[in-house]
């Protein structure tokens, strides 16, 4: 069924508790499989709470409610940033990260501030971009040692002036949008270099509490969905540390189960970028667009390839 597919695995971690918590669980549950994927780790202060700020947002308060926001993240993560206050996610749980790393997964950048670059930077102006990016990419190395290769955009929110910025920090590829084969952006001067490797299944919490899905097949909806795929040759599945690597943890494993028993090759998002780039790839701009059961506007590729 899936016996020529390659699914890339993209573990966003948003959170301390999420790094803490759920990043070894996910790692244990990948190496128990022989299954590889990429972390991207937040690496700068956790202000989860002033996520709340979304209330006003168009499907936000809805979100909230169909995923047991407090259940999944805990009341002390969702004070942070508000009443508490927001702890350095690189410098408390940097240890955490590198064994990561050190267990042969690959490891990119997410986000500095996650809240802050998730909220702001779909408005911003190129100063403030560089400097959020940049502070990310300090935090990183302070981390790891070395600079990542790939970014993944918190909340698939980027701007002209981030993907420039992918460029010129040779990056090669980011993860940043959503929907849709392997693409490279277009910038002012353009097509970029570093090609985006679009999220092109949807997440568990966008799909849980619609058209009867709940924790109990989950698994299922998704196995499906990829199994329809319209190009189910490459597909990417994005899981949060602070879901599937907590009380989601068990769906996951069964998803993982189906995909494995279907045939498909279930990988790092480097193995993805490496086939999607052996063919050539189309110039298309990135623009903004809603995803089902996922709240506000969200970085995704135009429709049609540039001449």
């Amino acid at each position: 069924m899936l016996s020529d597919a390659h699914i890339g695995l993209k573990v966003d971690v948003d959170t301390l508790r999420g790094t803490r918590e759920g990043v070894p669980r996910l790692a244990a549950l990948l190496k128990k499989h022989g299954i590889d994927a990429t972390f991207y780790f937040s690496v700068g202060p956790d202000h989860t709470g002033r996520a709340m700020r979304r209330v006003f947002r168009k499907g936000f308060a809805q979100k909230v409610a169909r995923t047991s926001v407090l259940k999944h993240y805990g009341l002390k993560t969702l004070m942070f940033g508000v009443l508490l206050p927001g702890p350095d996610i690189g410098r408390k749980a940097g240890a955490e990260m590198l064994r990561v790393h050190d267990a042969g997964f690959e490891v990119g950048l997410h986000a500095f501030d996650h809240v802050r670059w998730q909220d702001g930077v779909a408005g911003a102006d190129a100063s403030w971009t560089r400097r959020e990016f940049e502070r990310g990419l300090e935090a990183f190395r302070r981390v790891f040692g070395f600079l990542p290769e790939s970014h993944a955009a918190a909340g698939w929110q980027i701007n002209a002036y981030g993907l420039e910025l992918e460029r010129e920090y040779g990056l090669k590829y980011a993860s940043d949008t959503r929907g849709g084969p392997a693409f490279y952006p277009l910038l002012a001067d353009g097509a970029s270099s570093c090609p985006q490797v679009p999220t092109t299944l949807p997440t568990f919490d966008e799909l849980l509490g619609r058209e009867g899905i709940e924790e109990s097949n989950i698994a299922d909806a998704v196995f499906r969905l990829s199994a329809q795929a319209a190009e189910p040759a490459l597909q990417v599945f994005t899981l949060h540390a602070e879901l599937e690597g907590m009380l989601l943890r068990d769906a996951f494993e069964s998803l993982l189960v189906k995909w494995r028993e279907a045939g498909a090759s279930v990988t790092r998002m480097a193995a993805i970028h490496a086939l999607a780039t052996a063919r050539t790839l189309p110039a298309r701009a990135v623009v903004r667009g809603e995803i089902p059961g996922r709240s506000g506007l969200l970085a995704v590729q135009a429709s049609a390839a540039a001449a």
